[in-house]
C-alpha cells in the first residue's frame, strides 16, 4: 500500500478489519480481555512515542523564528492572525494537539465499549491510531530523523480529509503574506 494516501489505506484497513472481527468470537471472555488488551497496549506505545518526541523537541529546543498566518475561521470577514513563535513552542503544541486528539478518542472508545457494549472497534482501534501516529510529521520529524522540508515545513499543511472543504484554507508562511499581516498589524505576538 506504499504511494497511496492515509485516508485511502486507513479506509481499506477499516474494511479489512471489520470483516476479520465479525468472526471474532467476542462472547468469549479470554478473546475480549484480549481485544481490551490489544487496545490498551497500542495506546501505550502511541502515548510512549508522544512522550518520547517531547524530550526530543525539549533537548533540541529549537529557538528559530516561525512566522505565519493563520486563516480566519471559516464564514468570518476578518483577516488572518500573524503568530509568532519558535520552532519549540510550535512543536511543543503539534505534540499537545497530538495528545489531546488520542485522549479524545479513547474517551469515545470508552463510551462505546462500556456504555454501549461495542467491541468490534476495540480491534480497529487499536490499529488505525497506532498507524496515524507513525505517520504524523512530528513522527517523521523527530523519530525517524527526516528533514524539515517539503511537506514536513512548519507550520504543517492540514490533511486533506471529508470535511477539508468546511475548514478555512492552511497556514501561510510564505514571505509576501506575512509581510502584509506585519504591516495591517494583525496578531505579531510571540508565543512562548
Amino acid at each position: 500500500m506504499v504511494g497511496l494516501s492515509p485516508q485511502i489505506t486507513n479506509l481499506v484497513i477499516i474494511l479489512g478489519v471489520m470483516q476479520i472481527s465479525k468472526k471474532i468470537p467476542f462472547e468469549d471472555p479470554f478473546v475480549l480481555n484480549a481485544c481490551r488488551a490489544a487496545y490498551i497496549l497500542s495506546n501505550l506505545i502511541i502515548l510512549g512515542i508522544y512522550l518520547y518526541m517531547k524530550t526530543v523537541v525539549d533537548k533540541k529546543k529549537d529557538l528559530t523564528t516561525l512566522k505565519y498566518v493563520e486563516p480566519a475561521p471559516m464564514g468570518s470577514s476578518e483577516e488572518g492572525k500573524l503568530v509568532t513563535t519558535t520552532v519549540h513552542a510550535y512543536d511543543v503544541g503539534q505534540l499537545k494537539n497530538l495528545m489531546r486528539s488520542q485522549l479524545m478518542g479513547v474517551g469515545m472508545m470508552g463510551v462505546m465499549h462500556i456504555y454501549f457494549g461495542y467491541t468490534n472497534p476495540l480491534v480497529i482501534q487499536s490499529i488505525i491510531p497506532l498507524k496515524g501516529a507513525f505517520e504524523s510529521n512530528m513522527t517523521k520529524i523527530h523519530l525517524f530523523g527526516q528533514p524539515a522540508v517539503g511537506d514536513l515545513k512548519r507550520p504543517f499543511k492540514q490533511p486533506a480529509g471529508f470535511m477539508s472543504g468546511l475548514q478555512s484554507g492552511p497556514a501561510q508562511s510564505d514571505k509576501k503574506t506575512v509581510e502584509a499581516a506585519e504591516r495591517a498589524g494583525h496578531g505579531g505576538v510571540k508565543e512562548e
